[in-house]
């Protein structure tokens, strides 16, 4: 007997053609039951508040540390810094505008994700 390889062994009591597939022969399922509504404990109101105050926080900060960013490297505090004096190679770099526009494009994105965030603040049910 030749046997096809892509079928499953058939033993001699049952031909090719009474094989069945594991989803036919097993175990139909049981349908689980939930309830329909879930109830969940609402938020106390200081964790309410303190995610608020949060968010809050963190929009400022992203928006703070973006604007400044996005200003500092065009000023000539960026290129006269002390601490970048006794490096001349080091202070030429920064003073590149490759590097003052990717400050100011990270500036731009730190503004972009704290107004996204407020943006995207939901409370909670």
């Amino acid at each position: 007997m030749i046997s096809d390889p892509k079928l499953p062994f058939a033993s001699d009591s049952t031909s090719v053609g009474d094989l069945r597939s594991p989803t036919e022969t097993s175990v139909p399922l049981v349908p689980v039951q939930t309830p329909a509504s879930v109830s969940r404990p609402s938020p106390s109101f200081a964790r309410v508040w303190l995610r608020r105050i949060g968010v809050l926080l963190f929009v400022f900060l992203c928006a703070t540390l973006g604007v400044m960013l996005m200003i500092l490297p065009w000023r000539p505090e960026w290129s006269d810094n002390p601490l970048l004096l006794p490096y001349p190679t080091f202070r030429a770099v920064v003073a590149s505008g490759f590097a003052r526009g990717v400050a100011t494009g990270l500036g731009v994105l730190n503004v972009w994700i704290g107004f996204w965030e407020a943006i995207q603040y939901q409370e909670e049910e």
